[in-house]
């Protein structure tokens, strides 16, 4: 008998990044990186635990949505809610007065990624699994019922996703070993937060490149002249042969995209991320369009609301990389939803990650899509920034450049007690003693 859901409980855990610049790019220049945390607990004693990433101020509104969503996880069993997934996930995006605020994007849905990863987490943690392994060893019948398929099934069926499911069982408990052993291939975004000196840059990137990264990310947008300087500088480290990509955090109009990225060319950059509005599908179409000739493709994707602007992105040919986010979309259950779009797609899957527990959530995804889905690593990489895992029980590992696969069961967000407590936002310690500074 699977556990039932007695109470949730949601805190602020905020940290101050902003104080060394840690995060900042064109857009979010003092980013203090923080979560909604969520805690379900049942009537066995078993915990689940989500959050939801947010950059500081406003985490108080999330936290509001998510105590009003609590009255529709409350009282439920997991047994109820796994048996019918699909119709969970629409009770908590389909309230007849809550859906109002969305649907299905902005705040409501930050909650109700929160809310779900806890779910999620408690029902890898009652299989004894960590979340990856669980999505691995489900029927693909299962996983497609875990899938809201509605406003999608222009582009992709249940048949469609179920197939793509069963021609993913082929060869996938050798892509399984392979993970275990290799693990999966990451970016880092770590040394070039767009506050950073060049002398930090410098040093950042060197001691990577000492620990065998071969995938660097930059911040630009704010300043081409800074832009000129740094890519140059990394490039320079970082040498020819190795990965350069670019992100502008959504700081440009179509036009000046192009022609900024265009002037950007010569350091070979993979990607310019989030060149515009994240919202602006056909603009990103324009973009791609324009620089396809250059060999640079656009990435775009931890700030699409939901399945339905993915459909839209990929049927208008208006990236070439998807950065799915592990708390943007409806958790779990819609991230499915996108994977395998962009399986039928062909558009390869590079997550957003970093901020606080996104490293330790979206790995378990990407695992997923590798060894059920895709069974391609082409292109394929997961961002990586090195900081605050040492708040969670269960931190990722990472080996040789690769995420290595968690063995812990959950969906590792679980953060540390101690860390909650003291980062609880305004009563925790870090906060009473920065606040009456």
């Amino acid at each position: 008998m699977l556990p039932k859901i007695i109470n949730l409980t949601v805190k602020d855990v905020r940290f101050p990044t902003s104080l060394e610049h840690h995060g900042s790019d064109a857009m979010h220049t003092d980013p203090d990186y923080s979560a909604a945390y969520v805690v379900v607990n049942t009537d066995v004693g078993l915990k689940g635990f989500g959050l939801t990433f947010t950059l500081g101020k406003g985490t108080e509104i999330v936290v509001c949505a998510v105590e009003a969503l609590a009255g529709l996880v409350v009282g439920k069993s997991l047994q109820e809610i796994v048996g019918d997934f699909r119709g969970f996930y629409r009770l908590l995006t389909s309230d007849g007065q809550m859906r109002w605020l969305g649907p299905e994007k902005g705040v409501i849905h930050l909650a109700t990624a929160a809310v779900l990863n806890a779910v999620w987490d408690l029902w890898a943690r009652a299989e004894g699994k960590p979340l990856w392994k669980l999505l691995v060893d489900m029927d693909p019948k299962q996983v497609i019922s875990c899938i809201d398929f509605r406003y999608i099934t222009d582009v992709l069926t249940e048949e469609e996703a179920l197939r793509i499911l069963l021609e993913g069982q082929e060869g996938k408990q050798q892509r399984e070993d392979q993970m275990l052993k290799e693990g999966y291939p990451a970016y880092t975004t770590s040394c070039a937060w767009l506050g950073y000196s060049d002398q930090q840059l410098q040093q950042l990137c060197t001691d990577a490149l000492n620990s065998g990264w071969t995938k660097f990310k930059v911040k630009v947008g704010a300043d081409f002249e800074d832009d000129i300087r740094r890519c140059s500088l990394i490039r320079e480290i970082i040498g020819p042969n190795n990965i350069l990509m670019i992100d502008a955090n959504q700081r440009w109009d179509v036009q000046e995209a192009i022609t900024w990225v265009s002037k950007l060319a010569k350091f070979k950059p993979l990607w310019i991320e989030e060149p515009t509005c994240p919202d602006d599908i056909l603009g990103h179409a324009a973009i791609s369009k324009a620089l396809a000739p250059l060999g640079i493709g656009v990435a775009t994707g931890e700030q699409c609301h939901n399945r339905v602007m993915f459909k839209q992105f990929l049927q208008a040919s208006a990236l070439q990389f998807v950065q799915i986010d592990s708390c943007r979309l409806g958790s779990v259950n819609e991230n499915l939803a996108v994977l395998l779009m962009a399986k039928k797609f062909q558009v390869p899957v590079c997550p957003h990650a970093g901020g606080v527990g996104l490293c330790e959530l979206v790995q378990h995804l990407i695992l997923f899509d590798y060894i059920s889905v895709s069974a391609n690593l082409s292109n394929r990489m997961c961002e990586y920034v090195d900081h605050l895992h040492e708040h969670f029980t269960s931190p990722v590992v990472i080996r040789n450049a690769h995420y290595m696969p968690p063995k812990d069961p959950g969906y590792s967000c679980e953060m540390v007690e101690s860390s909650v407590q003291t980062h609880q936002y305004p009563d925790g310690d870090v906060w009473q003693r920065h606040l009456n500074k």
